[in-house]
């Protein structure tokens, strides 16, 4: 295993925004996330992009995720460019991804709360319920999510790269940490009907994201009654490659410990992406400490559900263009086994193993 602190080696290029003027500024509370929060936090136009995004496993063996964008976050500079995304899998091995291109008129948001409609299509919620209604050719969702756990984000849920004054920004608000699923999913002519864990967080930035973060881990589990939300940032060439770790561990719906600077992450048994190259981590470890605190948190990749380039789906001009400028970013989704450990000493006290779901998102060249 290879461990990586998240220690600074040029402080000040990259921060998770978490003093008391940077509240003020944003004009939210240390703890407490407002409606608002979760509510359109751009305009919609040049200068900004926007995700609602919602996942979930199933209880009939099912994997989903639905995703409601104001535009890619690729080119924030572009006008609004309205999109949803369903990527659905099926426990017999089919596997489902729909991407639903919407006219700007089709787009409306609410900015006091969660009210999100592209079309016919809606994302709502309060902070606690929310009903996601989407449909895209011959697949179509009709899902209710009620929270387990109250809404959270890394400090200001802000990550500021550059030097004081000049910063640009990517946001994470952890709306639904975990929640409890009712789901309806069609495909075609097939109906089924069955609940499950979900998830709901929501992003905003000022930034093409390619150009702040060269890569990320995410993930996020229920394991017994902890609920697991954890990743690992590393920022572009540009910010001396800053590492920045994210955690958060809850108990029976109440936050545990959330203190990123406690976090070593490490990574084991690496090898390249058969499809995009990337070099991908069969294990991704989280290990905290703080005094009689010490938990590790360990996914051991399975398989993986989706993997692709970003210009594989682009017209042919633009993956030659691509090809010249060597952009080459990438996404992969994995599923596999999350071990939760809870140690006394050096003695575990807690053991939980469930099946989990993450991702690795790789904007940059393989270092």
């Amino acid at each position: 295993m290879t461990s990586l602190t998240a220690a600074k080696e040029h402080p000040g290029l990259m921060r998770l925004a978490g003093r008391a003027g940077d509240y003020g500024h944003l004009g939210i509370g240390p703890v407490n996330v407002a409606a608002f929060e979760d509510g359109l936090r751009t305009n919609g136009g040049k200068g900004g992009y926007e995700w609602w995004y919602f996942d979930a496993q199933l209880d009939d063996g099912a994997k989903l995720v639905v995703v409601f964008y104001t535009k890619t976050p690729l080119k924030p500079g572009g006008p609004l460019a309205p999109m949803i995304t369903i990527s659905l899998d099926l426990p017999g091995g089919r596997s489902f991804a729909k991407t639903l291109n919407a006219a700007p008129l089709a787009f409306q948001a609410a900015r006091q709360g969660c009210d999100v409609r592209i079309g016919e299509n809606r994302f709502v919620g309060d902070l606690h319920a929310y009903r996601i209604v989407a449909a895209i050719e011959d697949v179509s969702v009709d899902i209710e999510l009620v929270g387990e756990v109250r809404p959270w984000r890394p400090r200001s849920g802000h990550t500021l790269f550059g030097p004081e004054g000049k910063e640009r920004f990517f946001a994470w608000l952890v709306s639904v940490p975990q929640g409890r699923v009712t789901a309806t999913y069609r495909v075609g002519s097939e109906e089924h009907q069955t609940s499950g864990v979900g998830y709901h967080d929501h992003n905003w930035g000022d930034a093409p994201m390619q150009k702040l973060m060269h890569n990320w881990y995410w993930g996020r589990a229920k394991a017994g009654p902890y609920t697991v939300i954890a990743a690992y940032i590393t920022a572009t060439a540009d910010y001396g490659y800053e590492p920045e770790s994210v955690f958060l561990l809850a108990k029976d719906g109440e936050v545990v410990v959330d203190d990123e600077s406690k976090v070593v992450f490490s990574a084991g048994r690496v090898g390249p992406d058969e499809v995009t190259g990337k070099p991908v981590a069969d294990i991704t470890r989280y290990e905290y400490r703080d005094g009689q605190d010490h938990y590790v948190i360990t996914f051991e990749r399975q398989k993986t559900i989706l993997h692709g380039r970003f210009v594989d789906d682009q017209p042919l001009w633009k993956r030659l263009a691509a090809k010249v400028i060597r952009s080459d970013g990438a996404y992969h989704r994995f599923t596999g086994k999350l071990t939760f450990e809870r140690f006394a000493g050096a003695r575990p006290v807690e053991t939980f193993q469930e099946e989990a779901l993450w991702e690795l998102m790789y904007f940059g060249h393989a270092r």
